[in-house]
């Protein structure tokens, strides 16, 4: 998915419309998950994750249109993104549709990438540069999740849906640990530099 904020701005501001959207995206990452455990109402949890996806364009047209880039709306967007990856995984796993290993796996990924951005930040670099394999995962995973929830039926409509399904997220996944290979190269180069004054990268967190 693409970064909401932009620039931030010398004074950050809180209370923008792109940033009002961001936070309804965030309300709905309980509902979408009780919808897929509760009553496991996979039609409206889709309907709930295609909003967030629409919510997640539209904010970042507005910020741009708006001119109302801040630092709370560049933390906030990707970490939206991020809980509503995981708490699909979370429950696609509880309901064995996906196994548990990818989910560790993926999570494990972000781990791992969070602790090298501390690293980089404590030497005087900012976050990653931005290696686009991450966010075409990002992309390819919050679509294979509406359709492994879609697929998961005993009809032959759904038969198909859940082999289009799993062939993105077999794709989603190789990408996302990919590009997790691709940061990990990054922060090596940067370990063997000698650490900068001050540089700022334009990426989304660990995770993109």
């Amino acid at each position: 998915m693409h970064d909401v904020a932009g620039p931030p701005t010398g004074q950050d501001r809180l209370w923008t419309v792109p940033n009002a959207l961001s936070v309804l995206r965030l309300l709905g990452v309980p509902l979408f998950l009780w919808l897929m455990l509760g009553p496991e109402a996979d039609g409206w949890a889709v309907a709930v994750l295609a909003v967030g996806g629409f919510t997640d364009w539209l904010d970042g047209k507005l910020a741009r249109l708006l001119d109302q880039y801040s630092r709370f709306g560049a933390m906030l967007d990707p970490a939206v993104d991020r809980l509503y990856i995981l708490a699909a995984l979370v429950g696609l796993a509880i309901r064995d549709i996906v196994p548990w290993w990818a989910v560790l796996a993926l999570v494990a990924r972000d781990v791992v990438l969070a602790a090298c951005v501390l690293v980089l930040r404590w030497r005087g670099y900012g976050t990653f540069e931005v290696v686009y394999a991450g966010k075409a995962a990002t992309f390819v995973l919050l679509y294979a999740f509406p359709l492994l929830l879609l697929g998961d039926g005993p009809s032959a409509a759904e038969a198909v849906v859940r082999t289009i399904a799993h062939a993105f997220a077999i794709w989603g996944v190789a990408l996302y640990l990919w590009s997790g290979g691709l940061y990990l190269a990054q922060f090596v180069l940067a370990l063997r530099r000698p650490a900068p004054d001050a540089t700022r990268f334009d990426h989304d967190g660990p995770g993109g």
